[in-house]
């Protein structure tokens, strides 16, 4: 059991993550794991929640969908751009983000 499979399966909410920190950094839970593996993460994911905690609900979406993360977050920027205001300012997003080998 690990924070990420106790969201999926709805024992813990995203919110709780701090929670499963503190008991990891206290020594109550997770020992001989490193706090990725005791999060449930890979180091990747890890990597990106650490400077990104936003990214936490994509990382759990990606799970749910069975698909990698970067899949995920791929389709997070093609939906942002099908929001965008006008068609010149999707088409510029788009572009953007096929230059820089997001999508």
């Amino acid at each position: 059991m690990n924070f990420i499979y106790n969201c999926l399966n709805g024992d813990a909410l995203m919110d709780e993550v701090d929670d499963y920190v503190e008991r990891w950094s206290n020594g109550e839970e997770g020992e001989g794991l490193e706090l990725h593996e005791f999060l449930g993460m890979s180091w990747d994911e890890y990597s990106l929640w650490g400077t990104r905690p936003s990214i936490l609900s994509v990382i759990i979406r990606a799970r749910r969908n069975g698909i990698p993360l970067d899949q995920e977050l791929n389709e997070e920027r093609v939906a942002l751009a099908a929001r965008a205001g006008s068609t010149e300012e999707a088409d510029r997003l788009t572009a953007w983000l096929k230059r820089i080998g997001k999508i």
